[in-house]
């Protein structure tokens, strides 16, 4: 029996309930049953069903963890470059300003 077929008697079951309310056991039994139906059919879609899928998922997020690294990196080099060439150019402005003798021959 395949999920479908489970979920489709589980379904049939809750329809049997007394009084026309089906026990709560039942209920939960098939709402886990559909959302597993469903987060299989997802995964399907999604081409992540087979065997391969956990190493794919794996890869992807080492992959997403170092260009995340690599982003801040480069935005921290460049904050250092802007710093350092802000302090240069206020270190050479104070020497033109100060007229520090030989600065300009």
């Amino acid at each position: 029996m395949d999920e479908e077929e489970a979920l489709a008697r589980l379904i049939a079951l809750a329809g049997t309930g007394v009084a026309g309310a089906p026990d709560a056991a039942l209920l939960r039994a098939v709402v886990e049953e559909a959302s597993e139906l469903g987060a299989r059919r997802a995964l399907a879609r999604l081409g992540l069903a087979d065997e391969a899928a956990r190493g794919d998922i794996d890869d992807l997020r080492q992959l997403l963890g170092a260009w995340r690294d690599a982003k801040k990196s480069a935005w921290k080099a460049a904050v250092d470059w802007a710093v350092r060439g802000m302090l240069a150019l206020l270190v050479v402005g104070l020497a033109v300003k100060m007229g520090l003798p030989g600065l300009l021959k």
